[in-house]
């Protein structure tokens, strides 16, 4: 009896060996080139870390991914091209670079959109999300998951910005995109597109006097030691979107293609966590350094009004089905 019942465990310990090889053989042996713009020590970097892991424990280790940090294997336009061409699998980019790609996602860079993370985790979560998933799609590009890049906020060395009149007479570096150059000028501060690399050293120099962005990049940049002042304006919420080739996704087995979009959402879940954890702790340290100031709900209510041309002269071009894709699921959010 006890030799019958040994048999019959061993029986069933090998059957479930066999399935789990079985399982296993429906993944091939890949290396996923995966690149982004960021450093490794990013909240981006814990997403891929996740993303490792759980490729690592569904699929035995056959698929791998290969990260690429700094922009080390070029920028996140180029690398985005490269996804579309078929020669590149992944890409961790935010919205705004690819407008010229899919020109709906320009609904992001509208100011004052979101009033925080929790209406914006909604709407790209949701139906809405998966509205701009189809255009990227269409593009050659799936979008295995919206991560987060976060509020983008000003500094200055001249006066706090409490206000919509606070920005009069600022000269202000922003992004080299038309829709927050109107956005800037539309509020009264004088408007400078300028790449990155080049934003320190106009701001040491007081060629500008104030630029914006993420407090975290506020905090890595060392902006605080050229400026003075710190305004939580939140004008500006930006997804990051972890992108995969559509021509070599269409390569891919439905396991293979499932367990990535798995990977990417649990990403995504340590990701915000990581990235809003990092944000109110780059602020803490700021207010250390800086004066800061909150800009009320009632001021950015003002603001918003104040740049309503900005949205009638840009809807148009991003297109109003897009805009209002977002607004009315903003609508559902904040339960009107």
């Amino acid at each position: 009896m006890l030799f019958r019942r040994t048999l019959m465990t061993a029986a069933l310990v090998a059957g479930g060996l066999l399935a789990s090889t079985g399982a296993l053989a429906q993944f091939a042996e890949r290396t996923i080139k995966f690149t982004n713009g960021v450093n490794e020590d990013h909240p981006v970097g814990v997403g891929v870390k996740k993303m490792q892991e759980v490729l690592a424990a569904k699929t035995g280790g056959k698929m791998k991914i290969a990260a690429f940090w700094g922009g080390a294997a070029g920028g996140d336009l180029p690398a985005t091209q490269a996804l579309r061409a078929g020669t590149q699998e992944m890409v961790c980019t935010s919205s705004s670079p690819l407008v010229g790609i899919v020109k709906e996602l320009g609904a992001f860079d509208l100011p004052f959109l979101f009033a925080n993370e929790k209406e914006a985790d909604a709407v790209l979560d949701g139906p809405a999300g998966e509205y701009f998933n189809k255009k990227l799609e269409a593009a050659g590009l799936v979008n295995l998951a919206y991560w987060e890049n976060g509020f983008r906020n000003l500094t200055n060395s001249k006066k706090p910005v409490a206000k919509a009149e606070d920005f009069e007479g600022v000269k202000l570096r922003v992004m080299q995109n038309n829709i927050f150059l109107d956005s800037f000028k539309t509020l009264g501060a004088n408007a400078v597109p300028m790449a990155f690399g080049e934003v320190f050293t106009a701001l040491e120099t007081r060629t500008i006097d104030g630029q914006e962005n993420p407090f975290v990049t506020i905090e890595t940049s060392k902006f605080s030691e050229v400026q003075k002042y710190l305004s939580v304006t939140r004008h500006a919420y930006t997804p990051f979107l972890v992108l995969y080739s559509k021509k070599l996704w269409d390569q891919l087995n439905p396991q293979e293609q499932a367990v990535l979009r798995e990977a990417a959402r649990e990403g995504q879940k340590v990701q915000r966590a990581a990235n809003r954890a990092l944000n109110e702790k780059s602020l803490a340290n700021l207010r250390k350094t800086m004066t800061v100031n909150e800009v009320s709900a009632a001021e950015q209510k003002r603001m918003l009004e104040k740049v309503k041309p900005v949205y009638d002269k840009n809807v148009p071009n991003i297109g109003t089905e897009a805009v209002g894709v977002v607004t009315d699921a903003l609508k559902k959010v904040r339960g009107g």
